[in-house]
């Protein structure tokens, strides 16, 4: 089986670059992210505070996530809820970055992720992917941006979607979401040792795809 890892901060790509890769390689796409975001949402929808981590851990026997494939797109389901259309909001984005540290939350992914690894040619983007989860995979990216281009980027989506905004607001959101996924306590994020560092501020999609095509297919020549 190959896996390619995808680590990177939040508004990076990853997830938009993963897809096509994962489509055009005929793998599957792994959205840790959208699993932890699942959790998250349960923690908010239960008014539980994402500093509390007693009661993180507490409520984590509570939650089943997992991924399924309807149509060919990913399906987040939470407790037999389909809440893909609920995860993507800053609320629930800023909560998951809380709260992914927690040693039971990430126990209660890791497994699931790691066995959809070991049976499936898969990719799979996250903060460790290829510090912790998937150590030995076949390719490892680190794949960032500068924090003013994808503050920039997160403004075009939700101004696209006629919801108002601040971009001096996004870029801070961005950059204090960085320092907590940098100096979590549990699986930090970090570029892995033999990953390619990759920066997409000034490259469209396509290029960042091409690229990571690339990287892989050179890594099967050897």
């Amino acid at each position: 089986m190959y896996s390619i890892a995808i680590d990177g901060p939040a508004g990076a790509g990853k997830s938009t670059i993963a897809k096509t890769v994962a489509k055009n390689l005929g793998f599957i796409y792994v959205d840790t992210g959208a699993m932890y975001r699942a959790m998250a949402l349960y923690f908010l929808r239960n008014g539980i505070d994402g500093k509390d981590s007693e009661a993180i851990s507490k409520s984590c026997k509570d939650i089943k996530v997992s991924l399924s494939y309807k149509d060919g797109e990913q399906q987040v389901i939470l407790n037999d809820e389909c809440v893909n259309a609920f995860i993507r909001t800053e609320e629930v984005g800023n909560m998951a970055s809380l709260t992914s540290p927690n040693p039971d939350v990430r126990a209660a992914l890791l497994d699931l992720q790691r066995d959809m690894a070991r049976t499936q040619d898969i990719i799979m983007d996250g903060r460790d992917i290829g510090t912790n989860i998937l150590p030995d995979a076949t390719v490892k990216i680190y794949l960032t941006a500068s924090s003013c281009v994808r503050a920039k980027r997160r403004y075009d989506e939700l101004v696209a979607k006629g919801v108002e905004c601040s971009l001096d607001e996004i870029e801070k959101d961005i950059i204090d979401r960085d320092y907590q996924d940098m100096h979590r306590e549990i699986a930090p994020l970090r570029q892995a040792e033999d990953a390619v560092y990759l920066d997409s501020s000034y490259m469209t999609i396509e290029e960042v795809v091409a690229a990571i095509e690339k990287i892989f297919s050179e890594k099967l020549d050897k």
